[in-house]
């Protein structure tokens, strides 16, 4: 507490008119040492000098906000009086970065009636509540999830790191951190995956085990080093959906692409076996015309029309040159049926893997709910066979 103290009271990040206590202190000065012994004089008139002694909060504003450090000073002492009410609390203004920020020291045991502090996450959430509503009421800026201070989106992907340590590791050892890896690899084998078995599946060849279950709310990543990823930290660092719900969402997302493409090959194989028709029909339309009855006929008899006795090389051209395009076309045509027949297998086989996935994740499902059936069977049988031995255990009369 009195490393804090002394950190939040150094000189070079503030100045005597940016600091401010509230509750009791009978000093005119305010530095680092009679704060501190003005806080530990308190715990010890409730004989409560031990276990958690301080709690520090920070509330920073964007280097482009239009807040002076006055403002900043006012809006620290006004949440402190709200939340803080009761506790002897320090606060101090720094200017030091390029972003105003307002250090909050409190106290963690009551001047009023000894009650020591206790924050919970619903209470940290209702701390952001209440300054998000401060700043409305003055005209400054309030964050919203997704964007940028200027209003702009957060690109997909985009590195967004709360610590300032974590910051720092992505953008200068970006390679060399194992929660980037991870990240990489999760993207990597969502690209085409349909279920939470494949995904896993998938997450083992790179590199990564996947502890996902259903009891717990978090899914946890795990490379060979024994290095662990939550989800949640993922989503917040690289301003991805990596949550349980997120990757079930891609899943449904991916089976919807891969019926829309079978969709789409069926529909092509459709319109070109309806083109294959039509030139089978203009192949069988030429033939008929260089050979009609009277033409066969003659063919079989060995007769020559008038035509072929007086003009026979010309004649023996055309019927060569007639009877090449015919080839080509036919041979065009049993390549493209041959192809055909290619993508529609390739479909099936595609249509059939995701048949299959659906089917899995359905047996996955039903096998969950078996599971979930047969505990609550056993813990039910388990509680009336302990009322029938307390029944039995009962005093003699």
């Amino acid at each position: 507490m009195r490393n804090c103290i002394e950190y939040v009271l150094r000189q070079d990040k503030t100045s005597e008119l940016l600091t401010y206590v509230t509750g009791p202190y009978c000093h005119d000065e305010i530095n680092y040492d009679l704060v501190y012994r003005t806080f530990l004089e308190e715990k010890k008139m409730w004989d409560k000098d031990s276990g958690r002694m301080y709690a520090h909060n920070i509330i920073s504003w964007h280097k482009d906000e239009q807040i002076t450090p006055e403002q900043a000073l006012e809006f620290g002492k006004e949440f402190a009086e709200n939340w803080f009410s009761g506790f002897q609390t320090l606060m101090a203004v720094h200017k030091d970065k390029d972003h105003i920020h307002c250090h909050l020291v409190t106290n963690s045991v009551s001047y009023e009636d000894g009650r020591k502090l206790h924050n919970t996450k619903k209470d940290l959430e209702r701390m952001k509540q209440l300054t998000n509503q401060m700043c409305r009421e003055r005209g400054l800026t309030v964050v919203e999830k997704g964007k940028h201070f200027d209003g702009s989106q957060i690109e997909k992907g985009e590195v967004i790191a709360w610590s300032k340590d974590k910051y720092n590791l992505f953008r200068q050892q970006v390679k060399d951190s194992f929660v980037a890896d991870c990240a990489m690899a999760i993207l990597k084998a969502l690209e085409n995956c349909i279920s939470k078995e494949k995904f896993i599946e998938k997450m083992k060849q790179f590199g990564w085990s996947v502890n996902w279950i259903e009891k717990r709310k978090h899914i946890t990543f795990q490379n060979q080093d024994g290095k662990k990823v939550r989800d949640s930290n993922l989503s917040k660092t690289f301003h991805l959906d990596i949550s349980k719900e997120g990757l079930e969402n891609e899943f449904d997302r991916n089976r919807q692409k891969a019926r829309d493409s079978v969709n789409r090959d069926s529909r092509s194989d459709e319109e070109l076996a309806g083109y294959y028709r039509q030139v089978e029909a203009a192949c069988e339309g030429a033939d008929g015309v260089t050979g009609a009855s009277d033409g066969r006929e003659r063919r079989v008899t060995g007769e020559k029309s008038e035509d072929e006795r007086v003009y026979p090389e010309i004649s023996g051209k055309d019927t060569q040159a007639e009877n090449g395009k015919t080839e080509v076309i036919l041979r065009e045509l049993r390549n493209a049926r041959r192809n055909s027949e290619v993508k529609r297998r390739n479909s099936s086989f595609d249509n059939r893997n995701v048949r299959n996935a659906e089917v899995e994740s359905i047996a996955s499902a039903e096998q969950r709910r078996f599971e979930e059936q047969k505990r609550l069977e056993e813990q039910e049988r388990a509680r009336a066979a302990r009322r029938r031995n307390k029944r039995r255990s009962g005093p003699e009369l």
